[in-house]
């Protein structure tokens, strides 16, 4: 309270904050208490040094929305305003370094609060980037808000380059035997460093060593697209692994030029053939198809294989009549039976089945000099009389045509009489008419041509064929069968009551 105005200015502060000298006592206190300034303790450098601390923190969290390619864009500059880099920047950093070690020591041996206080300003390399990211770069002095901190600065582990080996993917320094391995794991390799004639030999036969034959043909791609035919060719004829791969290769992606020059090569005449007539597939058009097939004919086949490339003609040749014939009649509408059931599809490059079916639902009662003719077919490609006879019975047995069904099995002796004979067995025959519906009468009277008196009884009672049931139970004189067969008849059926009779009557001699 006595201090003087004239004391106040030497302090700095302004007159306007002097207390007046006619207050009284308590009239001060009450000032220096009300004030915004407060007198000097000890406790007001640690204050300020948290929040000292609490800026360096705020400081450090920047360096995640930093970018570190922005360091690059940014002029460094040191506190003198120089250009980290220069020449005067160079000379002074020199002179500048050698007190740096001795000012750190001191800094760390000070008390906290001095610490503060005491910290020198020497010349430094602070770049802006380093400030704001909390870090320096090597060499230069730790960054201002590290420096202030009584902790270890946060350290970053630098990134660590990539291993050298590496680098040897993109290289050209791999040995076949290494390039093999690396494509067998999946890893990219360039095969185009392998130029010679001996590398590429050798690097076919490391990949054959590896037994895989993803790598073989991944090989065989290579030296397909870089060696001659000729070369090729002749290199794979003593090398037996690698050429069935190849020949395989070639099939897949339908390369068929390369494969009959490679079947050429190797002198495998019959393969050759085969593969030429292969060709067929490709093309659409039936007349172009049959002139194909016509130059096939003599190619080198095996005697088998020529009865079937002549047959293969043969038919697309009768087809091609059929086919133009039958659409004229159904597109006139006068023929019934193309009324009655339209055609669904074009005969043209069906099997030989199907196309002997087609002609006995449609042509069955042609005569044999016709070419749609089922008999001209069954005698023209020497189809067996089982394969004739199941055809036929399923093609007429689903028009319901039921008098050529019996025609079919009705065979006549020298004598003249008849008698009905099935080459494919007559269960098969009941099987097939069941299937397309035909009447119960129908089917009692193919299930009692049935040899075998079990299968007989398996099928009449499978399909309710009641009379040959019971037919059957009383020719073996089993009453005890019979007995049970009839809670399987409808009560007060024509049936229930001849098994009545039957089990009455004293004429039969019962085993049991």
């Amino acid at each position: 309270p006595g201090l003087t105005l004239q004391l106040w200015r030497s302090l700095g502060l302004h007159s306007g904050l002097a207390p007046r000298m006619n207050r009284t006592k308590g009239d001060e206190e009450e000032y220096w208490n009300s004030s915004k300034f407060k007198a000097f303790t000890f406790d007001d450098e640690d204050d300020e040094l948290s929040q000292l601390k609490e800026s360096k923190r705020a400081v450090n969290s920047l360096r995640d929305f930093v970018d570190d390619d922005d360091e690059d864009d940014l002029e460094r500059v040191s506190w003198t305003g120089e250009p980290v880099g220069s020449i005067s920047w160079s000379i002074k950093e020199t002179a500048g370094n050698s007190g740096l070690s001795h000012e750190r020591e001191q800094l760390k041996n000070r008390n906290s609060f001095s610490t503060y206080a005491q910290l020198p300003k020497p010349a430094s390399t602070y770049s802006l980037s380093s400030f704001f990211r909390g870090r320096t770069r090597p060499g230069s002095f730790q960054s201002l808000s590290d420096a202030l901190s009584d902790t270890p600065a946060k350290s970053y582990a630098p990134e660590l380059g990539r291993p050298k080996g590496e680098y040897r993917d993109y290289s050209n320094d791999w040995s076949p035997s290494d390039t093999v391995r690396r494509l067998r794991k999946g890893k990219v390799c360039s095969l185009e460093r392998f130029r010679s004639l001996q590398d590429k030999i050798q690097l076919l036969e490391e990949a054959v060593s590896m037994h895989d034959g993803n790598v073989i043909t991944a090989v065989l791609i290579f030296l397909k697209r870089t060696l001659s035919k000729e070369i090729l060719f002749r290199e794979l004829e003593v090398r037996q692994v690698a050429l069935r791969h190849l020949i395989h290769f070639l099939k897949e992606i339908g390369d068929q030029k390369l494969l009959l020059d490679l079947f050429r090569f190797l002198d495998r005449t019959e393969e050759l053939a085969l593969s030429h007539y292969r060709e067929h597939l490709t093309i659409q058009d039936p007349e172009k198809r049959k002139e194909f097939l016509k130059t096939c004919i003599g190619l080198p086949f095996s005697a088998e294989d020529s009865a079937h490339i002549q047959d293969h003609y043969t038919l697309l040749e009768r087809q091609i009549i059929i086919e133009a014939n039958d659409r004229h009649l159904e597109s006139a509408g006068q023929t019934e039976i193309f009324r009655k059931h339209p055609r669904k599809a074009s005969i043209l490059n069906m099997p030989l089945v199907t196309t002997l079916f087609y002609s006995c639902f449609y042509h069955y009662t042609e005569a044999e000099g016709t070419f749609s003719s089922p008999i001209n077919l069954k005698k023209t490609f020497k189809i067996p009389d089982k394969q004739y006879v199941l055809t036929a019975l399923a093609a007429r047995a689903k028009l319901r045509a039921w008098h050529d069904v019996d025609a079919l099995f009705t065979t006549k002796n020298w004598l003249g009489y008849t008698k009905k004979r099935a080459p494919i067995g007559f269960h098969r025959v009941v099987e097939i008419l069941h299937k397309n519906s035909a009447p119960v009468q129908i089917l009692q009277e193919y299930v009692n041509l049935v040899e075998d008196v079990d299968t007989k009884l398996n099928l009449a009672t499978k399909f309710k064929c009641h009379d040959v049931v019971i037919d059957t139970c009383r020719d073996l004189k089993d009453r005890q069968q019979l007995l049970a067969y009839r809670s399987k008849v409808d009560k007060g059926s024509a049936e229930e009551e001849k098994i009545d009779a039957l089990l009455n009557s004293s004429q039969i001699r019962w085993k049991n």
